[in-house]
This record gives structure tokens, C-alpha cells and sequence, in this order.
């Protein structure tokens, strides 16, 4: 009984081990990942995706390797041709070469390879910003990171490592150099406006012009037909009324009366109720000729004046000059 009972324990701890070794011996690998077996601390092979086996108690896992593409920002800070001081962040798109080989090398060469990639930006970068502005850093940045991609694909390849794509996601430089170029993109985006302003104003006064003489014109062509029509109207006016009147009327005797005719017409409507507009020529020569017939009227006046007083009154003798006599009688 207690033999049997003995091989019992024995049976069941034996199988028990076998089902240890059994899950020691099988392994899976997830996709997009190789895991490093080493036998005896030495480097055996690699595993791929899948169900893998290795031997229990002799073979380990070393370390798992990620086949995947990763990405590493680096924050660089350097200086310009032009001594000013730039802020570059690049992010760098890299894996490892999906060979056993590749695998290997990356897996035992580069202890951190974050940090050496680091490493190597931080150089490319410093050998090419400080020969260039900082113009040229902003509309050449696809250059400088064609040239941390070359450098690094050459220098990673030897590492099992390959390189995507080096890319430059940001520029930053010092904040009073970044205010300087934007007070200087305002003042030239001003310069522009004012040019542009300055060509429409031109543009306006020249189309004003242009209107204003095309106007002229139409007015100067509206007023000679204006004085044809009355030239005309006259001419026709003249022959009906010298038709009218009896003969040997000459035509400056009718355009007289015309003149006056209109004169008077003139003077009327002026006189009509609401109308506040005094008709008065006036010219240089309106004075002399005012003066004129002030005097002709006063000439007149005093011409009726005499033709109207009694007989005695203009008989009567003027009045003596000073230190004349009346008598015409000397004084001594």
C-alpha cells in the first residue's frame, strides 16, 4: 500500500515536470518582433513571429527587438551664420533591417540607440545651420534634413538600423529675433499696401480725368449745337420779320428790336413773383459807360430845368463874382 502509493507521488511529479519543460521549451513570438536566443550566454539565433522552441534549461531569451518603425524627436539648439540663435526640433523615422543579421547587429551593437541617433543629429546639425542665415535656415530646412538623413542611413546601416526619413518640425529663434522679422514682414506688408493704395488712387484720379474731359467735351459739343440751333432760330427769326415789315428795313434794325424785344422779356420775368435774381451786366467798361449816362441824364435834367422856369428867372442877371461891382461900377 504504501508503494503504490509511493509510485503515485512519483508518477504525478514526473509529469509534472514534463509539462514544465514542455512550456519552457515552446514559446510564441508576437508580429513585428524577433526575440534573441542565446545558448550558454552566446547568441544561438534569432526568433521570428510565430510558435518558436528552444531547448529548457540550456537556451534563454536574451531580449526582444522592435521591428516596428519608430520615431525620435531631437531637440537641437545651435547658431546661425548670422549669429543668432536657433531652436531646431527634428524627428527622426528609423527601424531595425528585418534580417538576422540586422537584428543581431542592433541588438548587440548600439546599447542605446536612442541616444546614439541623438548623438549623430546633434552633429549633422551643427556642421550645416552654422553655415547658413537664418533666412535660409527657414526656406531651406528641407536640405538640412536631406542631409541628417544621408549622414545617418550611412552611419545606422552599419548597425543593423535603416533611416525613413529625417524631418525638421520646428524652428524656433530667440523671441526678439522673432519679433525683428515680424516688425519686418509688418513693414514691408505696409510698404506693399501703400504701393497698392497710391495705384488705385492713381487709377481713380486718372479715370476722373478722363471723365472730366469726356464731359467737357459732350458739353462743349452740347453748347456749339446749343448756339447753332439759335443762331438758326435767329437767322429764321430776322427773315420773318423783315418779311413782316416794309421795305428798306435792314437786318441790324431788326436784330435790334430782337435784342430789345428779348431785353424786356428778361425784365419781366424778373419782375414775376418768387423770381430774387437782379440781371446785371457787368464788364470793365460797365463803369465809364455808367458814368456816362448819369451824366447825359443830369445834363438832361438841368436842360429841362431851364426850358421850365419863368421867363424873369432866366432873364435875371447871375450874381456877381468877388470884387465885382453889380453896377459894373469900380470901388476904389
Amino acid at each position: 500500500m504504501e508503494n503504490q502509493l509511493f509510485f503515485s507521488f512519483s508518477e504525478i511529479f514526473f509529469i509534472v515536470f514534463i509539462f514544465l519543460t514542455l512550456f519552457a521549451a515552446v514559446f510564441i513570438v508576437k508580429q513585428k518582433t524577433a526575440i534573441i536566443i542565446e545558448r550558454f550566454g552566446k547568441f544561438s539565433h534569432v526568433a521570428k513571429p510565430g510558435i518558436n522552441f528552444k531547448i529548457p534549461f540550456i537556451d534563454k531569451k536574451a531580449g526582444l527587438v522592435n521591428l516596428r518603425v519608430m520615431e525620435l524627436p531631437v531637440e537641437v539648439e545651435t547658431k546661425t551664420k548670422d549669429d543668432v540663435f536657433v531652436r531646431l526640433i527634428v524627428s527622426v523615422q528609423y527601424f531595425v533591417v528585418d534580417t538576422p543579421e540586422g537584428i543581431q547587429t542592433s541588438f548587440y551593437k548600439f546599447d542605446n540607440p536612442a541616444r546614439q541617433i541623438q548623438s549623430y543629429v546633434f552633429d549633422s546639425i551643427r556642421s550645416e545651420v552654422p553655415n547658413m542665415l537664418l533666412d535660409d535656415v527657414f526656406s531651406e530646412k528641407d536640405k538640412i534634413a536631406k542631409a541628417v538623413q544621408e549622414e545617418l542611413a550611412d552611419t545606422m546601416q552599419e548597425y543593423g538600423y535603416a533611416i525613413i526619413k529625417a524631418l525638421i518640425t520646428d524652428i524656433d529663434p530667440d523671441a526678439k529675433v522673432k519679433h525683428a522679422m515680424n516688425e519686418i514682414n509688418a513693414a514691408k506688408r505696409l510698404k506693399e499696401a501703400a504701393k497698392e493704395y497710391a495705384e488705385a488712387e492713381k487709377i481713380k484720379v486718372v479715370a476722373a480725368a478722363q471723365a472730366e474731359a469726356e464731359g467737357k467735351k459732350l458739353q462743349g459739343e452740347g453748347i456749339a449745337n446749343q448756339r447753332i440751333a439759335i443762331a438758326n432760330g435767329i437767322k429764321q427769326s430776322v427773315e420773318e420779320v423783315k418779311g413782316a415789315m416794309e421795305d428798306g428795313v435792314t437786318g441790324h434794325q431788326v436784330m435790334n428790336m430782337l435784342f430789345m424785344t428779348q431785353h424786356y422779356d428778361t425784365i419781366a420775368k424778373l419782375a414775376e413773383q418768387g423770381v430774387n435774381t437782379i440781371f446785371m451786366p457787368y464788364s470793365p467798361n460797365t463803369v465809364s459807360d455808367l458814368q456816362t449816362q448819369i451824366q447825359s441824364s443830369l445834363l438832361a435834367a438841368d436842360s429841362i430845368v431851364k426850358t421850365t422856369m419863368p421867363s424873369d428867372f432866366a432873364k435875371k442877371k447871375p450874381l456877381p463874382k468877388y470884387g465885382e461891382n453889380p453896377d459894373n461900377e469900380q470901388t476904389s
